[in-house]
């Protein structure tokens, strides 16, 4: 079993930066995919970024530019710094981490900018 932690959520303002943190422990294999995903209300949940644990990543078009993901592989965490927020970021932020057909998810994190 997997278990995925975030941290860093919070509020702040448009134009602000905020870092998310997740930890994943458990039965994690070396070939994986680790990711941030969200969902605001009303919305399907929207992949934000992800890193493989070979170093590639991938990334909204809407968050170009403006947030990195980057991984430790030795400590198992993976981390979204998030700079120039806009207030339509807003959303729930999960924490997710595959592996062939599995899937895994965190608690989520409340990440709200406001105007």
């Amino acid at each position: 079993q997997v278990q995925l932690v975030e941290s860093g959520g919070g509020l702040v303002q448009a134009g602000g930066s905020l870092r998310l943190s997740c930890l994943a422990s458990g039965s994690i294999f070396r070939s994986n995919i680790l990711g941030w995903y969200r969902q605001s209300p009303g919305k399907q949940r929207e992949l934000v970024a992800s890193v493989t644990n070979g170093g590639f990543e991938n990334y909204a078009d809407s968050v170009k530019g403006r947030f990195t993901i980057s991984r430790d592989n030795a400590k198992n965490t993976v981390s979204l710094q998030m700079n120039s927020l806009k207030p339509e970021d807003t959303a729930v932020y999960y924490c997710n981490l595959k592996w062939g057909s599995s899937s895994y998810w965190g608690q989520g994190t409340q990440v709200t900018v406001s105007p």
